[in-house]
């Protein structure tokens, strides 16, 4: 019998991305993928089950499918995609019933849970390397750090009343890529790009692809522990912001608590809170446990994913046509055909375009 995963968030990148992968693992024999939204790509053997993460129902799910493996990517990184009230109730209550619901899973031989090096925070003395064995910190600055600690804790005690099934963490940088849209690219993506006056922190990127392939690897290794997923090198955000081909401009005051506060009443500049202070001070993680106790080893560098997502950004920038020239060269197309039609078959026929006159439906 093959493996039976179940993913939560199939309507974001990760689940999504996650779900198509497996479709084509012949050692993968059902794959259920849970979410209330549309799932983000269309499918050919996964399983789409619309249910809320949220509703105490959600253990049916894993009794009525008897699934062995649980990947848990259902977190939302951005408070304003979809405030920050609900933003917490999927976080952190949806991970509380996801963990709940494992707990009681009978057939349930592994876990896999999304996180964030968020949990490590930003700080003005802060680590030039977080380790995972550093910890989490503790005082949270933001919602999105609340969160992940909150997440990362009620991982551990799934961890210690179900010690038969192998738990992993991954605690993912900023992804960035040509595909994925996330807080980091979108404030990447402005065309000026808001920085603090003063600071240039070094700043952490792991590339879509890798995130990918990272959580391929998990749902279905045995390797268990909490692992840091970042590339191995780290640019100042001054040449992450140059590199793709932006502006920067320092508009915010150098205050991290100020900034945030200004943020709120600035709608034109696209910052989530939960960056600001990464914006101030940085962070980057090793990546050591991830190459050799995970045994994946990054096939991009913080420098290629920038770039990937540069020319994202310069492919969106070339116009197409407006739709009333389209339609205008299409029926000069449509009238020389004619014309031509007309000379080939003799004069006997020239009169027979008379009626395809310009003002036709741009259809035709």
């Amino acid at each position: 019998m093959g493996q039976r995963i179940l993913i939560t968030g199939t309507s974001r990148f990760l689940g999504g991305m996650l779900a198509k992968r497996l479709e084509s693992d012949p050692d993968v024999e059902t794959i259920i993928g849970v979410d209330t939204d549309p799932p983000l790509f269309e499918f050919e053997r996964v399983e789409i089950v619309r249910a809320d993460i949220r509703n105490p129902l959600f253990v049916k799910v894993l009794q009525a499918t008897g699934v062995d493996t649980v990947v848990h990517a259902n977190v939302v990184t951005d408070e304003l995609e979809i405030g920050r009230g609900l933003m917490k109730e999927v976080n952190v209550i949806g991970s509380m019933q996801v963990l709940a619901a494992c707990q009681k899973a009978d057939t349930l031989r592994r876990v896999v849970v999304r996180s964030s090096t968020e949990v490590y925070g930003s700080e003005p003395d802060t680590a030039a390397f977080f380790t995972e064995e550093m910890g989490p910190e503790t005082s949270a600055k933001s919602g999105y750090h609340r969160d992940v600690l909150e997440v990362e804790q009620y991982a551990r005690d799934f961890g210690r009343r179900r010690p038969d099934v192998s738990l992993c963490v991954l605690r993912y940088a900023n992804i960035l890529g040509n595909t994925v849209n996330n807080p980091m690219s979108l404030y990447l993506g402005q065309p000026v790009v808001p920085t603090l006056l003063g600071f240039d922190p070094r700043i952490q990127f792991i590339h879509e692809d890798d995130a990918v392939e990272v959580l391929v690897h998990a749902a279905k290794s045995d390797a268990q522990g909490i692992f840091n997923v970042a590339a191995d090198d780290a640019v100042y955000l001054s040449q992450a912001i140059r590199l793709a081909g932006r502006i920067q401009v320092p508009l915010l005051p150098p205050s991290p608590a100020l900034a945030a506060q200004i943020l709120r009443v600035l709608p034109f500049v696209q910052v989530p809170l939960n960056l600001v202070r990464y914006l101030a001070f940085g962070r980057v993680s090793d990546n050591t446990r991830l190459k050799t106790v995970f045994e994946y080893e990054p096939r991009y560098t913080v420098l290629d994913a920038i770039h990937d997502f540069a020319l994202k950004k310069r492919a969106e920038r070339i116009k197409p046509e407006p739709a009333e020239q389209q339609w205008e060269d299409d029926l000069r197309r449509f009238i020389d055909r004619k014309l031509a039609e007309a000379a080939d078959a003799g004069p006997g026929m020239s009169h027979s375009t008379h009626g395809d006159r310009p003002g036709g439906h741009p259809d035709g």
